[in-house]
């Protein structure tokens, strides 16, 4: 591994959202296109991914629950999308000469594999980019807490989560200009504040297993690279 890279290996949750690009549904290409060549370019540089995709940009189960539908039955709609995003990323992967393996927490044995911790671990050492889908497989779990629960199970050493802003803020900056930004933050300060980065459950299990979170705008290009290089980039939470 070269010497300017700090972590061996990393989880990196992405948003269903993220995908999307500026379209209001589905995915889109190009926006695909250019995640995967930073996944890649910071694999080839030696550092293990494990990647976490959500699935808002083709169902939410809790916003279909909302809408009066059964809440299990939205979770389970929403961590199929969950598959699908994971497909197409595996897809763009490998359409750029790397190598990726999507690994589902509920099976569906046609189309990738079951999520098994040992073999998850064997991808990411073998040079694979393992792309985790499905949430954890049940109901009422967010796909960050999924994130946070793979860091922990495949000993990442950092846990991204690549949002549309380049950090945490003690309010939505687009909606009050005035925000503070913070550089670092504790795991209970962001619970106490309610800042609302990732989910309360997904908070507690980093805090609790001691896995660092950073939060980063990855609509900049190159700072996939410049976090794994150990720039400060974004927000620490330790």
């Amino acid at each position: 591994m070269p010497s300017d890279i700090k972590f061996k290996r990393i989880l990196l949750k992405l948003s269903g959202e993220a995908l999307m690009g500026e379209a209001d549904y589905g995915i889109d290409p190009k926006v695909l296109n250019r995640l995967a060549k930073e996944i890649i370019e910071v694999q080839r540089a030696g550092v293990q991914v494990g990647v976490v995709i959500g699935g808002g940009n083709i169902f939410r189960g809790e916003g279909l629950a909302k809408a009066g539908m059964d809440r299990v039955t939205g979770d389970n709609m929403g961590m199929l999308a969950t598959v699908m995003n994971a497909l197409a990323m595996q897809d763009a992967v490998e359409k750029l000469g790397a190598y990726a393996r999507v690994m589902s927490a509920i099976k569906i044995n046609e189309v990738c594999e079951d999520f098994i911790r040992r073999r998850a671990i064997r991808h990411l050492e073998k040079g694979r980019i393992a792309l985790f889908a499905a949430g954890t497989g049940n109901p009422f779990f967010t796909t960050d807490s999924a994130a946070a629960l793979r860091a922990i199970e495949v000993g990442a050493e950092l846990l991204l989560k690549a949002t549309k802003v380049d950090g945490i803020y003690s309010a939505d900056p687009k909606k009050e200009p005035g925000a503070e930004r913070y550089d670092r933050l504790t795991y209970t300060e962001v619970i106490q504040r309610n800042l609302q980065v990732m989910d309360t459950t997904a908070i507690a299990l980093c805090r609790d297993n001691k896995i660092p979170l950073r939060i980063y705008d990855m609509g900049v290009p190159g700072n996939l690279m410049r976090i794994c290089k150990g720039e400060a980039v974004g927000t620490l939470v330790t």
